[in-house]
C-alpha cells in the first residue's frame, strides 16, 4: 500500500467520521484499531515512537478502516447497481428507522438482501445492527450475538434477563436523540423460542428501535405453519408483523444493469447458468480480475477457461 493510499484513507476517514457524528474512539471501536493509532493517523503520520525510533503503522490497520468507511483500496470488478430489490429494501430500512416501527423484508436467495443490508448499515454505524442467524442457532446463540454486535458487557444472566438488557440498551440510544435498528438477517432459520422473543423484544423497544426480520419466503411458511398449529406466542407474532410484509421483486434473470458490457454469447451463458446475482458474482468478479490480470478480453471462451469448463 502506498503511502498516497495511506493518506487517502485518512482523508476519507475524516469525513466518515463529520457524516456519521462520530469519534475516533468509535471509529477505534468499530475497526478493531488502537486508538494511538487513530491519533497519529490523523495528524497525519504514518508511524509511531516506539521507544525513541519511528515504527511504521502496519497497513493492515489502514485496511480495517478503508472496510469500515467503504473505502475502495483495489480496483472494484464489482459495481453497485440500482436493482429494484436494493432500492425496495433501502426504502423499507430508512422507513423503520425513521419509526420505530418492525419491518419484515422478503426476498429471493441471491438477491442483494445482505449486501443491502451492509450497504445500509454503513451509512448508520452508530445506529444500525444486525446479526445473521445461523441454521443450528438456538435462542442463547442469538442472544449472544446481539449482546456481542452491541459491544454490551458479558454477564452471566438469564436470556430474559440479556433480552432486558439489550431493550435498555436500545431505549437509552433512542432517548439520547438516535434511530437503532436492529436487523437480523437470514430469519428464515428462527425457531419457535427466538421467534418469540422477537415478538418480546418488539413490545419492548416499540417505537424506541426499529426490529427487521430480512429472509426469504421460508421465514413466513415457517410462521403460518406454527399459526395454524397454533404454537405459543406464535399467533402473537403474526399479529404484529401481519401489515409489516415487504415482499421484493422477482430477481431480473435477464440482469440487464450488469451485463451492459458483454457481448451477447456470453450474456446469453449467464443467463442460462446463474440463477441469481450472487451467482452471477461469484462468476464475473473472478473472471474479470483474471481478464485484467492477462489483458485477455472477456468472452465466452476466456469465461470457461477461468472457470475450468469444457
Amino acid at each position: 500500500m502506498t503511502n498516497e493510499l495511506k493518506h487517502q484513507i485518512i482523508e476519507a476517514l475524516e469525513g466518515y467520521i463529520a457524516n456519521n457524528n462520530l469519534n475516533q474512539d468509535d471509529i477505534a471501536s468499530l475497526a478493531g484499531v488502537n486508538a494511538r493509532y487513530i491519533i497519529e493517523m490523523r495528524k497525519g503520520n504514518l508511524s509511531l515512537k516506539v521507544k525513541d525510533r519511528e515504527v511504521p503503522i502496519n497497513e493492515k490497520y489502514f485496511r480495517r478502516i478503508a472496510t469500515l468507511i467503504g473505502f475502495a483500496t483495489e480496483k472494484e470488478y464489482w459495481k453497485t447497481q440500482p436493482t429494484s430489490q436494493l432500492t425496495e429494501i433501502l426504502a423499507t430500512l430508512q422507513d423503520a428507522k425513521k419509526t420505530g416501527e418492525v419491518a419484515v423484508i422478503i426476498g429471493d436467495t441471491g438477491c442483494g438482501k445482505t449486501f443491502s443490508l451492509d450497504l445500509f448499515k454503513s451509512r448508520f454505524r452508530t445506529e444500525v445492527f444486525s446479526i445473521k442467524i445461523g441454521s443450528s442457532d438456538n435462542l442463547a446463540d442469538i442472544v449472544e450475538k446481539m449482546i456481542t454486535e452491541l459491544r454490551l458487557p458479558v454477564e452471566r444472566r438469564t436470556k430474559s434477563a440479556k433480552l432486558r438488557q439489550i431493550a435498555k440498551h436500545m431505549k437509552s440510544l433512542s432517548e439520547n436523540g438516535l434511530d437503532p435498528v436492529f436487523a437480523f438477517d437470514e430469519s428464515e432459520y428462527m425457531k419457535q423460542p427466538a421467534l418469540c422473543s422477537f415478538k418480546e423484544l418488539f413490545d419492548h423497544l416499540n417505537e424506541h428501535c426499529s426490529l427487521v426480520m430480512i429472509g426469504t419466503s421460508q421465514l413466513i411458511e415457517n410462521i403460518e405453519r406454527m399459526r395454524k398449529k397454533n404454537k405459543a406466542g406464535i399467533p402473537q407474532l403474526y399479529r404484529r408483523i401481519k401489515f409489516r410484509i415487504r415482499k421484493l421483486q422477482p430477481i431480473d434473470r435477464r440482469f440487464t444493469d450488469f451485463l451492459k458490457d458483454v457481448d451477447k454469447e456470453t450474456a446469453k451463458w449467464l443467463r442460462d447458468n446463474c440463477d441469481n446475482y450472487g451467482e452471477l458474482y461469484d462468476v464475473m468478479v473472478p473472471v474479470l480480475r483474471e481478464a485484467d490480470r492477462t489483458g485477455r478480453k472477456l468472452n465466452l471462451e476466456f469465461l470457461k477457461i477461468v472457470l475450468g469448463i469444457q
